[in-house]
């Protein structure tokens, strides 16, 4: 796949205290080979579907062992740029541009309401060479306690456009990169605990999600939510057994009609 535009979800990895243990895990729930660990990058491992590279998983650095969680990054031409963007909109810069070998660039950040993404800048690691299939990245959304910040960030760093979904029920907006919906965002309402922090909630696509579910819960998993069919496709919220936050979709399995939109951008 070719350099991904501006704005778009290009790549997604985790830290984990067990590699060994997330590489078992994910290898059942997903399907995922995995190639040799880079000693030169803090044994960085890349994570394959089908022979295409899909995700990594890496170890916390020395000093930096904490909750295990998906971080999602977002393409950019100019990661230097993008991140003075970010400074300038309220966001918080956690890891300054650094240049990977001829990878590419890589820095890390949180929007306002404190959900940490990244930022790449492709080298010769151009991003996901799968998505939208069983195995691979298909989907994100934004988790946040305060939406108009969320909301009034991401447009100002990326060239992002905004719907809001018509539904009374739920706070829901999509952003485009052009024609392409690349990124959902979701207000978080009490049925979330108040230490969950506002986060990047990361999909996953299966072939089957009740049957990704039970393999899942069968490994160590906790279920959060679902699973639940949708507009989009069927799908489940986990919790991984080394506490990282992730979705299953199957997206061939759908219900229901399409929800209407405003055009708010």
């Amino acid at each position: 796949m070719a350099v991904q535009p501006e704005g778009t979800p290009c790549w997604a990895d985790a830290m984990f205290s067990d590699v060994e243990g997330a590489k078992s895990f994910y290898g059942d729930v997903l399907g995922w080979t995995f190639g040799e660990s880079s000693s030169e990058y803090g044994n960085y491992t890349q994570a394959y579907k089908d022979g295409k590279a899909v995700a990594a998983v890496v170890p916390p650095m020395p000093g930096a062992e904490g909750q295990s969680a998906w971080c999602l990054y977002f393409a950019s031409p100019d990661a230097a740029a993008t991140t003075q963007k970010i400074r300038d909109n309220g966001g918080a810069v956690l890891m300054e541009p650094m240049q990977v070998g001829d990878f590419g660039t890589m820095a890390l950040a949180s929007e306002p309401s404190g959900a940490v993404f990244g930022v790449w800048q492709a080298g010769v690691h151009e991003g996901f060479e799968a998505t939208s299939v069983p195995g691979a990245y298909a989907w994100a959304e934004v988790f946040t306690r305060e939406p108009e910040k969320t909301d009034a960030f991401l447009p100002a760093v990326f060239p992002l456009s905004a719907k809001q979904v018509d539904e009374a029920e739920m706070d829901f907006r999509i952003f485009n990169v052009g024609e392409d919906t690349v990124l959902g965002r979701m207000k978080m309402t009490d049925d979330f605990p108040p230490e969950v922090p506002s986060y990047v909630n990361v999909y996953f696509g299966v072939e089957d999600c009740d049957a990704a579910v039970a393999k899942a819960t069968e490994r160590g998993a906790v279920l959060r939510f679902g699973p639940m069919s949708s507009p989009f496709g069927r799908f489940a919220a986990l919790s991984d057994p080394q506490g990282a936050s992730f979705s299953v979709i199957d997206l061939n399995t759908t219900e229901g009609d399409m929800p209407k939109l405003t055009d708010v951008s």
